[in-house]
């Protein structure tokens, strides 16, 4: 499953490189986060509450920043598993460009999965994806401009 988004948000370059590092803001932005603990200076460990059609689990997972080119973007690799709901594991290039005081985000994930989720069809597990990104990012930036 592939999955590319582009998002503006209203500050600095730096300001959002630091933000993307930030557990605070992470946790409040990850739609249906319950736990989020930073493991390492580029790792961290999570707990999310999803619901993807019929299937509700909580995921426990692991993230980890790599190819790190500070403030310009890196690649985050992560795994999940939510038990018998089944599991997700990927990567996402991201990337940070300037425009004004402004900052373009954009990624390109790619994303296998197992389990229950895959018999939902890719289809199902695709649209949830998207909005899940979607209201990260939005709440990602409304953050960014307090």
């Amino acid at each position: 499953m592939d999955i590319t988004g582009e998002h503006r948000i209203a500050a600095r370059r730096e300001a959002v490189w630091a933000a993307l590092f930030d557990v605070e803001t992470l946790k409040a932005c990850i739609p249906g986060c319950k736990e989020l603990e930073q493991t390492s200076a580029t790792g961290f460990s999570a707990k999310v509450q999803l619901k993807v059609g019929p299937v509700s689990a909580t995921f426990g997972g692991t993230v980890e920043l790599q190819d790190i080119d500070a403030p310009n973007g890196c690649r985050i690799v992560g795994q999940g598993n939510g038990g018998i709901a089944g599991f997700a594991k990927g990567g996402s290039d991201v990337r940070l460009v300037a425009d004004g005081d402004e900052t373009v985000l954009s990624y390109d994930a790619k994303a296998e999965i197992g389990g229950k989720l895959a018999a939902l069809g890719s289809r199902l597990v695709q649209a949830t994806s998207r909005k899940l990104a979607d209201q990260f990012f939005t709440a990602f930036s409304e953050r960014m401009k307090t």
